[in-house]
């Protein structure tokens, strides 16, 4: 059963900074562990501050990067190399100034990829290539953390409130239509593979988001507020600052507050 955690963290840039500490620490865990880590990453502010704050860290070399494997939970369905791509920020906040390996870095299919402008036959091959990647007796590759935003209105990935991703219980991958946030076209994770991580970590910052926050965590349903509906293997992390807490329900209220 998973355990929930929250941490507050006086503002932004100290969150980015924890939580870049945190990720080196686990994934160094998880290799000398397994000999192997896997990552999911996220867009968004957060999701890049933390990337960016984990380049600028000294404690990044403590990763052996050659044994790391990188994926997304969701992506704009853009051109390659689109500057709105989450793929695209991700590099140029970390994976260009590391030693990765191209085979480990797995993006999701661009719109003038293979596929060409067919979401459904990229988000299929995004769910092929996570079953190629799979230990043997497993439908999906091991991943120690899997990394979300939240957003104002409670989505996660590129899953939002009563959209038909809210519902998806049997494919790991699917096309988003009509998103109510730029561009319209989208791919996305489902939670059945976002809950296979043995650790999610959802990082939030901002005024903004403490009504939906408060929601998640108050148990709401993830239908409304998807957020509620994702939960670790061994940990569920929310790292947030003080402006998104201001609604976490007093039970967790006993956990880190900074």
């Amino acid at each position: 059963m998973t355990t929930t955690a929250v941490h507050v963290h006086r503002d932004p840039d100290v969150l980015a900074a924890a939580l870049a500490a945190r990720l080196v620490s686990r994934l160094v865990d998880a290799q000398a562990a397994r000999g192997t880590a896997g990552v999911v990453l996220t867009g968004g502010s957060t999701g890049i501050a933390v990337l960016a704050a984990l380049a600028a860290s000294p404690a990044r070399d403590a990763i052996d990067w050659g044994r790391l494997d990188v994926w997304w939970g969701d992506e704009r369905f853009l051109p390659s190399g689109d500057p709105e791509r989450n793929e695209t920020q991700a590099r140029r906040a970390l994976l260009d100034a590391v030693d990765i390996p191209p085979e480990r870095v797995h993006p999701f299919p661009a719109s003038d990829g293979p596929d060409g402008n067919d979401p459904e036959a990229a988000a299929a091959r995004y769910a092929a290539e996570l079953r190629t990647a799979a230990h043997s007796g497993l439908a999906l590759p091991h991943v120690d953390v899997l990394m979300l935003g939240v957003g104002p209105d409670g989505h996660v990935a590129s899953i939002f409130p009563e959209s038909p991703a809210t519902y998806e219980d049997e494919r790991p991958v699917v096309a988003v239509h009509g998103s109510p946030k730029p561009p319209p076209i989208r791919l996305t994770l489902t939670f059945p593979v976002i809950n296979s991580a043995d650790e999610i970590w959802l990082a939030a910052a901002g005024a903004e988001k403490a009504d939906a926050i408060g929601l998640a965590l108050a148990g709401a349903g993830p239908v409304q507020v998807p957020a509620a509906g994702v939960h670790g293997g061994h940990l569920t992390l929310w790292s947030l600052d003080r402006a998104a807490a201001v609604h976490v329900p007093t039970a967790l209220r006993d956990q880190r507050w900074r």
